[in-house]
């Protein structure tokens, strides 16, 4: 499975993100592209630790996501999406773009970092980890929507 921090993985999904517009179509799933948009700047606001989320650890919830977050399985169709990480208001399609582009330049900007911070539900994770959590994660949205 990839990493965010691969070489050619960021302009891979910048690619991918620019594709996304006001006609993308959802193949499951309830969120509108906009709203998707939304939601995939949380885990990169996590890592980049611009906001504080409710997230508290949980030892059986992480025993089975940790395993789906490394390997190298599509995750499956309308998995639950933690309370904190749901995205029901109207969103601006075009803004909620421009935001999650500069989050991902952002974190781009910090791929040769070595010393991460522990996540605030999976306690500590190697650059490896924290890079493939965010690229399967981004990855299962923009397919989400087609791209």
């Amino acid at each position: 499975m990839k990493s965010f921090f691969e070489e050619g993985v960021y302009d891979e999904i910048i690619s991918r993100v620019a594709q996304i517009d006001n006609h993308s179509k959802k193949l499951w799933g309830k969120m509108t592209a906009a709203q998707m948009l939304h939601h995939c700047q949380i885990p990169l606001n996590v890592i980049l630790q611009k906001e504080d989320y409710n997230l508290k650890p949980n030892y059986i919830i992480n025993l089975l996501f940790i395993k789906s977050m490394y390997n190298d399985k599509l995750w499956r169709k309308n998995m639950p999406t933690a309370p904190d990480f749901r995205v029901k208001d109207y969103k601006d399609l075009s803004t909620e773009k421009e935001h999650l582009l500069k989050l991902l330049n952002e974190l781009n900007d910090q791929r040769h970092r070595t010393d991460w911070h522990n996540h605030p539900s999976f306690g500590k994770l190697t650059k490896e980890q924290w890079g493939k959590m965010q690229y399967k994660h981004l990855d299962h949205h923009l397919r989400q929507f087609g791209v």
